[in-house]
């Protein structure tokens, strides 16, 4: 005969348990933002140096179809000028078997206007010279630059993976102790914890009263809303930056606990 089960109702924890726990909580976040301070800028100046050398092989492949582009046209250019040569060497072959001054005219204006062509296809050619010794030049800085930048980008990456391999298991082990923590606090207290968090320049969203001050604004604290804070009875925070306080003693007490 099956037994019947009892279902179990998730046990309330104490104020003072869950100051314990968000100050806990408060000292693993900053532990966590230590280390991602201490990679430091690190991924930021990798991911544009990526983009930079990305950026500048875009410009290299660019030149680099414009040089063939430029081949190209200057073997159309020579074609043509043989084509107009010829006819040049043709109409002056006629020349000589003329019969009146209409028809010379004709013959003399088309080899003329030949004559401006081969002017114009011999300009586009000397302009695609000039224009393609301009992109070697420019080819030769720009690969010059990709090769430094490349170097760069291999002595940061070098650094960062040195940085995140000797980080990386220590931030884990945080992040977990971090989510076993925010299973003790309820959700409307932790998203308020988080959110001080992100607001704050320095990541502190629950600090310790010293010399009856918030230890987040250094602003002092009435001496009954210390008492309060003491008494473990409910969740105060700072009246001027809104940080959650706890006593001393607690913040001490749980430091070690967690040791």
């Amino acid at each position: 005969m099956a037994k019947n089960k009892v279902e179990e109702t998730p046990k309330e924890i104490s104020v003072e348990e869950k100051l314990v726990a968000l100050y806990q909580l408060q000292i693993v976040s900053s532990e966590i933002d230590r280390i991602r301070i201490l990679r430091g800028e690190l991924p930021v100046e990798v991911k544009e140096l990526e983009d930079e050398l990305e950026g500048k092989h875009t410009r290299v492949s660019k030149f680099e179809a414009e040089k063939v582009r430029i081949a190209e046209q200057a073997k159309e250019n020579e074609s043509k000028i043989r084509i107009a040569k010829a006819s040049i060497e043709k109409y002056n072959d006629q020349l000589n078997g003329i019969r009146n001054n209409r028809e010379y005219d004709l013959l003399s204006k088309e080899i003329e206007f030949q004559n401006l062509e081969v002017e114009g296809f011999e300009k586009n050619i000397r302009l695609g010279k000039e224009r393609d010794a301009f992109i070697d030049e420019e080819l030769s800085a720009l690969n010059a630059d990709i090769e430094s930048r490349g170097k760069d980008l291999e002595q940061k990456k070098g650094e960062l993976d040195a940085i995140i391999a000797e980080t990386r298991q220590k931030e884990e082990e945080l992040l977990m102790k971090a989510r076993k923590l925010e299973e003790k606090i309820d959700e409307r207290l932790l998203k308020a914890f988080k959110r001080t968090r992100k607001n704050s320049h320095n990541g502190l969203s629950v600090v310790s009263i010293d010399r009856e001050a918030c230890m987040g604004c250094f602003n002092k604290i009435p001496p009954q809303r210390i008492l309060d804070v003491k008494a473990h009875k409910k969740i105060i925070a700072c009246e001027y930056c809104g940080r959650i306080l706890v006593d001393p003693d607690l913040a001490e007490e749980s430091s070690k606990a967690m040791e």
